[in-house]
């Protein structure tokens, strides 16, 4: 993908170029999905602010390796899950849950009959639904995040976490699943 004469492109040249401003807008423009990620990932503010300020000293440290093959959101996106990825390491917190399958059989459909929207119709349904999120291990509390809030496609996702189509899409309807059963259990309310 070659975006040197799109908007991104002209950022891109313009914070390495050092214009007054432009790495500020770049932070501006990206804070938002380099918080979801993190957050989502370690759940701890304090850690978080901190590792989003460590995210964009190396996107301002490394933008010169950036070659424009992916969305600068995507590359962004990557480097603020790497941080977050190494932090959960470093403190020995599982990414993901054991799993009770093999995992050779990936489910495909990720919209499945769990409409996440009508789900939040009801202001209780969704203190319920946060609640729930926060159950979740990081990667599904992170997955659910870029595909839904940052509505993100599934190659962004991928692009972003290093995880393969197939496991996003899969870990999407487990988490969907398991959320379904939580909010149920909590409400007594069929979703």
């Amino acid at each position: 993908m070659d975006d040197t004469r799109s908007p991104t492109g002209d950022l891109v040249e313009a914070v390495l170029a050092g214009r007054p401003g432009a790495f500020e807008r770049l932070v501006r423009e990206h804070q938002g999905l380099c918080w979801h990620i993190i957050i989502r990932m370690v759940r701890n503010a304090e850690d978080a602010r901190e590792l989003c300020q460590d995210t964009f000293l190396r996107v301002h440290r490394c933008l010169h390796q950036y070659r424009h093959e992916s969305a600068l959101k995507s590359w962004i996106g990557r480097v603020a899950y790497s941080i977050a990825l190494r932090y959960l390491e470093r403190k020995r917190i599982p990414l993901t849950e054991p799993c009770a399958d093999d995992g050779s059989a990936l489910i495909e459909n990720v919209a499945g009959d769990f409409d996440l929207e009508s789900a939040c119709a009801d202001e209780e349904i969704v203190r319920h639904l946060h609640q729930a999120i926060e159950t979740l291990p990081p990667l599904q509390r992170t997955l659910l995040t870029l595909y839904y809030l940052e509505e993100l496609s599934i190659p962004e996702i991928a692009s972003i976490t290093g995880k393969a189509s197939g496991t996003i899409k899969s870990h999407l309807f487990r988490s969907r699943l398991r959320l379904r059963s939580e909010i149920e259990a909590r409400t007594g309310v069929t979703v």
